[in-house]
């Protein structure tokens, strides 16, 4: 049986850390959440040299050890918790060559914790283009600690990198500098206090809101023979203890490390004064993203065409090859179909996926968050804001839990409050089918109108964002002050594995995790729909043959007209006629009005639920945009679907709160009800109000 040894991958942000981890356990990875909190937790496994398996753990990004949001917290308290079953035996701590000097900070700070600790340098492949020669020889004897020199773009270091890790025993666990000096007679006495406790590990303790094994700030403070310091003199202490860590840094790199400025080439500043630009910027900004919509309708036309007729001849060939009954209506007519609602959209949602991850690859997506603080600066938001707005392209969940770096409360909760607003990916299926069915084909200067409107929906969405930000600025009485930071990463060219990764985790993630949702409503909705109370539903034939009697009507008509009379009686019929008189206004049937319901639990079960209520009783081979498109307006005739009742839908599907995970996540960031039932009842109100408008004034 091998080994499994646990190490801790630690570093500040844009040090490349992902791609380190990518590059040590390329598909054997798995993100999760650390248990009662929703901060992300991502972990692999690699193999090591001698049959030694290493679980990897990629640690949220930090400057160092003095924590000032819940992404911190959960670094200190792994390291500081020795019965944690992830406690690490040995840390990695990842550094950019560029930016050594600040990353080294972490690293000895690490060191002092007396966990074995190895340093890995990355982007070597960057350092005769800038000019940077490092004797790493001398720096691992004055940092007691090995050195891995690696370059993930170039593949290069990793096996050394895997051998260091292995034979962690190896590395010294002595601290680099002694950072009790800052004041010897208080770090004695909490030495003689606590003579079996690693003294950093106290003074993190004291100085930070973390928990630590059985030891906790309280019971340091009630030792009789300790006493401890205000929060404005461990303030300055923090500080000395900062400023004696750098002193020990420089010293070390006067020597460990040689820049050459003559050499190095520098293009970064010319690329930041046009992307940043305060006119080209939000135009190259505004290019991009319509090249993107432009290119996510152009290349995913074939595949989701391919798709689409596979899964209607699927359900065809079952229906002709099982033997007919329950269990052969329910795949043909509820699994299958639900389940080619979502497989459907998995081109369009990779290429989204890609796009993204090769913006925040590049650098260029920091670019755009500084380029934003202009505009939300005005709206009672910080550039920081910007992260979860664009985050929540992908999913408004982990969007809202990236507010936890705003240091301003009452920034963070606008932000968790109008990050919904934001297009996810969940809404693309709904808005995709939409486009597909009222918006013609056709271009402009090049572009389609149906790319150009999924433009439009984004913007909207952005937009209203924004504006109820505004406003929450001027309802929300609570005080705060904020700082807007950012780091502007180097340029580069995105990792093909890195970008392959994202696009694989991220679409599988959407996809199983809306597949399960789907599947388990497509049941429920078919069994609604195949069954009923009451004669209207069990004569349903002899009530339609009596009816029709006189028509001439052919078999295939008969028996469409009784699939039809048996829907309309069925469970989810009675319960669609029930909600319908609500919805009616809006241009929308009692079948849009079930799926609008069913797709709360995701909002992407919209397109599998009307899939699913079409397929019922249906013997057509047909694809899910052609039974839409067929579908008849029952008070109005004509298509259902029309411009009007189309334009209808995406607005409101654009401004409703139709996300049951969501409103669970601001519950646990806002520690109260109160504000996801304010956002379900204002977003939706506010949705219904604009969706009649439009359907009213285009019909």
């Amino acid at each position: 049986m091998s080994k499994q040894i646990n190490v801790a991958l630690i570093g500040n942000p844009n040090t490349g850390k992902t791609s380190v981890f990518n590059a040590l356990t390329g598909l054997n990875q798995k993100v999760g959440n650390y248990p009662g909190i929703t901060v992300e937790k991502k972990e692999g496994i690699c193999k090591l040299p001698r049959g030694v398996k290493a679980h990897i753990i990629d640690l949220p990004g930090t400057y160092s050890l003095n924590a000032s949001s819940l992404d911190e917290n959960v670094v200190i308290e792994l390291l500081l918790n020795k019965n944690d079953k992830d406690f690490p035996d040995i840390a990695v701590v990842v550094s950019d060559v560029e930016n050594l000097k600040r990353n080294l900070l972490l690293f000895t700070q690490i060191k002092d914790l007396e966990i074995p600790t190895l340093l890995v340098i990355n982007m070597a492949d960057r350092m005769n283009y800038k000019g940077i020669s490092l004797d790493i020889d001398y720096l691992e004897e004055h940092l007691q600690t090995k050195i891995a020199l690696i370059s993930t773009r170039k593949n290069t270091g990793i096996d050394n990198l895997k051998s260091l890790i292995a034979n962690y025993k190896d590395i010294s666990i002595t601290p680099c500098l002694s950072a009790s000096e800052i004041d010897k007679e208080y770090f004695d006495n909490l030495r003689k206090a606590f003579p079996n406790q690693l003294l950093y590990k106290l003074w993190l303790v004291i100085t930070q809101d973390v928990n630590f094994g059985k030891t906790d700030r309280n019971e340091i403070d009630a030792v009789a023979d300790f006493k401890t310091k205000s929060k404005s003199d461990l303030k300055r202490l923090q500080q000395k203890e900062t400023i004696k860590r750098y002193q020990f840094i420089n010293n070390v790199l006067k020597i460990g490390q040689t820049i050459d400025a003559s050499q190095a080439k520098d293009l970064r500043s010319k690329f930041d004064r046009v992307l940043t630009h305060k006119v080209w910027g939000y135009v190259i900004f505004a290019i991009i993203l319509l090249t993107i919509f432009q290119a996510i309708y152009d290349w995913a036309e074939l595949p989701m065409d391919f798709i689409d007729n596979i899964f209607a001849s699927l359900s065809e060939w079952t229906k002709n090859a099982l033997p007919k009954g329950a269990f052969t209506s329910l795949l043909a007519e509820g699994i299958i179909p639900g389940l080619s609602g979502i497989v459907i959209f998995i081109p369009q949602i990779a290429f989204l996926f890609l796009f993204i991850a090769i913006l925040e690859e590049s650098g260029y997506m920091s670019r755009v968050v500084f380029l934003m603080d202009r505009i939300m600066r005005r709206f009672g938001l910080s550039g920081k804001s910007v992260v979860p707005l664009i985050s929540g392209t992908a999913c408004a969940i982990p969007a809202i839990m990236a507010t936890r770096n705003i240091e301003s409360w009452k920034e963070r909760l606008i932000t968790i409050l109008v990050t919904p607003f934001t297009t996810c990916s969940a809404r693309l299926p709904v808005y995709l089918i939409i486009i597909s069915l009222v918006i013609p084909q056709g271009r402009f200067i090049g572009l389609s109108y149906q790319a150009l409107t999924l433009m439009l929906l984004y913007l909207i969405g952005f937009g209203t964002a924004v504006f109820s930000a505004y406003l929450l600025n001027k309802i929300l009485k609570i005080k705060s002050k904020s700082f807007f930071v950012v780091e502007m990463p180097n340029y580069k060219l995105p990792l093909f594995k890195n970008v392959a990764l994202t696009v694989i985790e991220k679409t599988k993630s959407f996809v199983f995790g809306a597949g399960k949702i789907i599947l388990a409503i497509s049941i429920i909705l078919w069994f609604l729909a195949s069954y009923g109370p009451g004669e209207q539903f069990n004569n349903a034939e002899e009530i339609v043959k009596t009816e029709y009697s006189s028509d001439n009507l052919t078999e295939e008509e008969l028996q469409h007209k009784i699939a039809s009379h048996k829907l309309e009686h069925s469970f989810i019929g009675i319960t669609g006629r029930a909600i319908e008189p609500t919805i009616r206004p809006l241009g929308y049937d009692w079948k849009i009005g079930i799926a609008i319901v069913s797709s709360f639990a995701a909002r992407e079960v919209f397109v599998g639920t009307l899939a699913t209520i079409y397929s019922v009783g249906n013997d057509d081979e047909d694809t899910i945009k052609n039974r839409m498109a067929g579908e008849v307006n029952p008070i109005l005739g004509g298509p259902l679907f029309t411009f009007a009742s189309g334009i209808s839908l995406l607005l409101f599907y654009a401004f409703a709160m139709q996300c049951m995970s969501t409103l669970a996540i601001v519950k646990k960031e806002t520690n109260s009800w109160k504000w996801p039932i304010l956002q379900l009842v204002i977003m939706t109100a506010f949705a219904y109000i604009v969706a009649l408008i439009a359907f009213q004034f285009l019909k």
